[in-house]
């Protein structure tokens, strides 16, 4: 098929036509003289624009086979919320220090990911291990595609080396959870019953401006009836952290309520579960050998370093291309 031809293709899965469409209605939008006036609306239209914009600059353009590729890759994100930004979640596993260890490098693989991409990345919270590491962490990513992108790191992630912790030199296995929820527009629409919320504050305990360990800036919010908890202690103000934590609850809850009317949807594929043995979604080996393979497309990679500074799109696409085959068809 000449390159023509394919463009032909990707104009109707791409809706290109009904993308230009878009970006006159935005524009019309825009030359209103109130549009400024809900800012925060504001802003998400004109990301909407610049988004529309590159997808259909990239099209008009593409004259050659790697062009088309990557517009192909564009049409693996169909999911409902996939062209928004995400939170990411990491939690540490059992095995105290080992485990801690490899979710700290497990959040610093998603930071450099972010980085390669030009998305920003902002961590949110992070609880510190006793010797090293993270017991947890929250770290919020916006861009363009960020959800569609990440939503394939959901689940357990396994560990295999020599622990450096270990006097012995012994082999460990440690397991370490990422979990991954859409920022969207539709999640603001959550309904937050306050009588239902338990808020604790406390003073933070990493970077985070002159007040950190001596005022109680950072805020804690679990949602009584759901049982689910929220951390935010990077902003410089107690209200600040507030406002945050509550924006990613209502995420959680947002995505916890797609999940009960949507189970089976492949978007929401990845549920939260423990980190343990045998649920594994992709697994990085240091010794005896290096390997890192994704356990549900089969991928792989002997060049763990690279991966570990950031190197996911070769498992991210083998994910999305694998879920694009899976879906039902009509």
């Amino acid at each position: 098929m000449d390159i023509n031809s394919k463009k032909e293709e990707l104009s109707n899965l791409l809706k290109i036509e009904e993308k230009r469409k878009q970006v006159l209605e935005i524009q019309t939008q825009m030359a209103e003289p109130n549009f400024w006036s809900m800012l925060e609306k504001a802003r998400a239209a004109s990301q909407r624009l610049a988004d529309l914009n590159k997808i259909i600059n990239d099209f008009d353009q593409a004259q050659s086979e790697e062009d088309v590729e990557k517009l192909e890759n564009e049409t693996l994100f169909s999911g409902q919320h996939d062209h928004g930004g995400a939170v990411i979640m990491f939690h540490s596993g059992a095995g105290g220090t080992e485990a801690q260890d490899w979710a700290e490098m497990l959040l610093k693989m998603i930071i450099k990911w972010a980085e390669k991409k030009g998305y920003r990345a902002s961590l949110v919270h992070e609880s510190k291990g006793e010797e090293a590491g993270i017991k947890s962490a929250t770290l919020k990513i916006e861009g363009h595609n960020a959800f569609g992108w990440l939503k394939s790191e959901s689940g357990v992630h396994r560990l295999v080396r020599i622990s450096p912790y270990d006097a012995d030199k012994a082999r460990h296995t440690s397991f370490a959870l990422i979990d991954v929820i859409p920022l969207t527009e539709e999640s603001k629409n959550i309904e937050i019953n306050e009588k239902e919320l338990k808020m604790d504050y406390y003073r933070a305990g990493g970077h985070g401006g002159q007040n950190v360990n001596k005022v109680e800036t950072a805020v804690r919010i679990t949602h009584v009836p759901t049982g689910i908890t929220v951390a935010c202690q990077n902003e410089r103000s107690q209200s600040q952290n507030k406002e945050q934590a509550l924006k990613i609850l209502q995420a959680k809850l947002y995505k916890l309520q797609l999940e009960e009317d949507a189970r089976k949807r492949q978007e929401f594929r990845g549920e939260f579960m423990s980190p343990e043995w045998g649920s594994q979604i992709r697994s990085y080996v240091l010794q005896p050998y290096r390997l890192v393979k994704d356990h549900r497309t089969d991928v792989e990679s002997s060049d763990l370093d690279a991966v570990l500074n950031g190197d996911l799109d070769k498992f991210m696409i083998g994910y999305l291309k694998n879920i694009k085959t899976e879906e039902p068809k009509n």
